[in-house]
């Protein structure tokens, strides 16, 4: 899982993903979701896109930024965006949504006026023939790529 903040430039100004603790080595914790002992899947250790992406910003704040995410967070996340300042999250998907969690999220971002919206594609998928790209002049790279753009 992924995010990223925009400022209200529509720069970047953090990033995340979804990721083990600092100093806490990925080969040596819990990836897995299923177990019978819940200390061996990863659901205690992982700190989420969205809280590394506020975490990891290149700005003062992000207050008044928007955050777009692969799925709709969770209710810590939602404390995360709601006490950053951030005013729109934009999901891909809500496949977790009857989840009370979930519902929890919905509930304080609505509270807390942070608007939220699904981002349906144009596109299912972006192709990258990077073989292609080295075979282009620097002119037909900027015109391919401004040609392939999809905005959200």
């Amino acid at each position: 899982v992924g995010a990223c903040i925009v400022n209200e430039e529509n720069k970047i100004v953090g990033i995340g993903y979804n990721g083990m603790p600092v100093g806490c080595h990925d080969d040596e914790m819990p990836w897995g979701r299923d177990s019978d002992n819940i200390l061996e899947t990863k659901q205690l250790y992982v700190c989420h896109a969205e809280l590394n992406a506020v975490l990891n910003k290149n700005s003062a704040d992000v207050k008044n930024c928007t955050i777009y995410v692969a799925l709709f967070p969770c209710n810590e996340c939602a404390k995360v965006v709601i006490q950053s300042g951030i005013k729109e999250v934009v999901y891909y998907s809500d496949k977790y949504k009857d989840k009370p969690e979930f519902v929890a999220s919905k509930k304080m971002l609505d509270m807390a006026g942070v608007k939220y919206r699904q981002h349906i594609p144009k596109q299912k998928q972006i192709l990258i023939d990077f073989t292609a790209i080295d075979a282009m002049t620097g002119t037909n790279v900027k015109e391919v790529l401004k040609a392939d753009q999809t905005s959200f």
